[in-house]
């Protein structure tokens, strides 16, 4: 089920991001982003439609998905 993360508690995304950002460890090449970057680009593909926030009833967890893959 998606969540519209603009209906959120600010704080309450930030967690959520900051949480998706830690568990995928992605590689961001030569130069290594901070959380706070990490967090704003995140945040971007949601603003852009590019991700969404998706709530998995199976495993009770909510995590982050290319919008195309939904």
């Amino acid at each position: 089920m998606e969540i519209p993360w603009q209906q959120l508690d600010e704080q309450t995304l930030v967690n959520l991001i900051e949480s998706f950002v830690l568990r995928e460890g992605t590689d961001y090449g030569l130069e290594e982003k901070s959380m706070e970057q990490k967090v704003a680009d995140v945040r971007l593909q949601l603003q852009r439609g590019e991700a969404v926030l998706v709530w998995s009833e199976l495993h009770e967890t909510v995590t982050i998905l290319p919008a195309d893959g939904r």
